[in-house]
């Protein structure tokens, strides 16, 4: 992004709220890694050393490669450390720039949005069956993708407020 125009009192607390949801959907993330590793290596340990191998590491895993994969995208367009194309918006004028950082947000708003909603449909549609070798829902899954989408919606409207402030002008 641009750099912005001085923020004010209001702005720079919706900054320190949107730093602490991204913190906190890192610190879910980086549990939901260690759980994986966790849930993995005794996978392999029931597996090969007591031979009796768990039915509820494969749904366990699933949920948690869902949880890391989900806040974690969040977290990188909160950083802004998604995947994209600067390399247009960097080499034009502060106007055009400006536009090009507004319509990159709204993309990516648009898809969290897309993501969000599906995510929150599909959780919906199978909560009544339950899933194969573990005691919960066979949407949970789903779960994590809604979360992860609407934090990607509000973040990416958080980078579109932050285009439209960027100055037109350069600064001499």
């Amino acid at each position: 992004m641009s750099d912005s125009v001085p923020a004010g009192p209001a702005q720079r607390e919706l900054d320190r709220a949107l730093d602490r949801v991204s913190a906190a959907a890192v610190a879910a993330a980086s549990a939901a890694l260690l759980g994986l590793v966790a849930v993995q290596g005794w996978q392999v340990f029931a597996r090969y050393v007591i031979n009796d191998s768990p039915s509820w590491t494969e749904p366990v895993t699933l949920l948690l490669l869902s949880t890391a994969m989900s806040l974690g995208a969040a977290a990188g367009v909160h950083g802004n450390r998604h995947f994209g194309f600067t390399l247009l918006a960097e080499h034009t004028r502060p106007g055009v720039r400006r536009a090009l950082d507004a319509v990159s947000a709204l993309t990516v708003a648009a898809l969290g949005a897309v993501i969000a909603w599906w995510g929150a449909v599909l959780l919906l549609d199978g909560l009544a069956i339950k899933t194969a070798g573990a005691p919960l829902p066979q949407s949970i899954n789903y779960l994590p993708l809604a979360i992860g989408g609407g934090l990607m919606t509000v973040f990416a409207l958080h980078r579109l407020a932050l285009a439209w402030r960027a100055p037109t002008t350069e600064a001499r």
